[in-house]
């Protein structure tokens, strides 16, 4: 009977096939030494899940977060690498008591990890040397992960010194409702004026928030940091428009295309704004050139790339100029309120520069279709309330 030892060994054999080679040859290698005895197999699976333990860790100590792995695994691999990785980082989280914010929540669904191997299977439906080849592919990636920028506290760490300032429940949960109704309705100007409201009690938290740290009140903060997915399609147009919301909202946004993500850096209750703002607007965008496109179809035209492309850069660019309109008004309508804001901002950039030292502005792909720019302008500067026009798009 193989002993623990032996065990180690054929793990170490089958990641030396598979782990470093640099083609894909090595995979079926390794996951060919993993199942050459069934006997092994409980305890392999066993091995792996203790190994993909300590690589997402080493992930996480190099500045990687559970949603950037998926996001990255969900490009390059699929849906059964995307399990795996879930799975992964579900065993890891049980180390801690506590994990940092917007985290995970996945949870260890097997009984013991001796068990693992052939409950993964039994799940996944299919034959070992399959499940143990997507393993290998999974910690491939894992052991391959670059250095990114951090932008929170790694699980197990001390919590950060600051406290941090999240938008009253209460609030959230009207800003929540205006943008849930926002993106149920059909009828534009309703939406605008909601995702107006939205905006407007967004800013104003802002404001109230920056008044009261500079009259001392409360403890010292810290503007932090946190990862948006930007994913395709229209991956650049969708980063013009997170760039807008989060200006806007006094934060700053940076554009990692290759990784497919955003980070944005402001004040906790700020971050949590651009999130559901973005995701509120880029919901309501996407409909909009759903209804443009089924226009343009009536009219005899087939849908197009170049269309939606042009739809959503004139969507994310006439957007930014109107958020940008609503920030100024809701800071000019409290004039000693300026100074607090500016050190806000000043906070802000000085936390951004130091993050990123070195960035490059990209060159986006011009907007090609008269169309998409036209309706997609539209769809941004539609909606009149009462004769008076609001200042968010739909």
């Amino acid at each position: 009977m193989k002993g623990v030892r032996d065990l180690a060994e054929t793990v170490d054999r089958a990641f030396a096939a598979a782990l470093y080679a640099q083609d894909d040859a090595g995979l079926d290698t390794g996951a060919s030494v993993l199942v050459a005895e069934p006997a092994l197999w409980p305890g392999v699976g066993q091995e792996l899940l203790a190994r993909g333990e300590a690589y997402v860790r080493q992930g996480w100590e190099r500045g990687w977060q559970p949603a950037d792995v998926l996001r990255l695994v969900r490009r390059d691999l699929d849906e059964r690498h995307l399990r795996i990785t879930g799975d992964l980082i579900a065993a890891e989280a049980r180390r801690y008591a506590r994990l940092p914010a917007r985290w995970t929540d996945a949870e260890a669904w097997w009984g013991s990890d001796g068990e693992y191997a052939d409950q993964l299977a039994q799940r996944e439906r299919t034959d070992r040397f399959t499940l143990a080849g997507a393993v290998l592919e999974v910690l491939r990636l894992l052991i391959r992960l670059p250095s990114i920028e951090p932008v929170g506290p790694l699980p197990g760490d001390p919590a950060d010194p600051g406290e941090h300032a999240h938008i009253e429940p209460r609030m959230l949960g009207r800003i929540r409702a205006l943008l849930a109704k926002a993106e149920a309705t059909t009828f534009p100007e309703e939406a605008e004026a909601l995702s107006a409201k939205a905006q407007e009690l967004m800013a104003r938290h802002t404001v109230d928030e920056a008044l009261l740290a500079a009259r001392g009140g409360g403890p010292a903060r810290v503007p932090g940091a946190s990862r948006i997915g930007v994913e395709p399609p229209y991956e650049e147009a969708k980063a013009v428009l997170l760039d807008a919301v989060a200006t806007a909202n006094r934060c700053r946004a940076v554009w990692n295309s290759g990784f497919e993500f955003s980070t944005v850096v402001g004040f906790e209750s700020d971050l949590e704004a651009v999130e559901l703002l973005y995701t509120s607007l880029l919901v309501q965008g996407t409909a909009a050139m759903t209804r443009a496109e089924a226009a343009q179809r009536s009219g005899g035209r087939k849908r197009t790339k170049t269309f939606r492309q042009s739809f959503l850069l004139a969507y994310a660019s006439r957007l930014g100029q109107r958020l940008a309109e609503t920030a100024e008004h809701t800071a000019a309508e409290a004039p000693d309120n300026l100074p607090a804001l500016v050190a806000r901002d000043v906070a802000v950039t000085s936390r951004a520069d130091e993050m990123f030292p070195r960035t490059t502005t990209t060159r986006l792909r011009g907007a090609t279709d008269h169309a998409g720019w036209e309706d997609g302008t539209a769809a941004a500067d539609r909606a009149h309330m009462g004769g008076r026009r609001s200042p968010l798009p739909r």
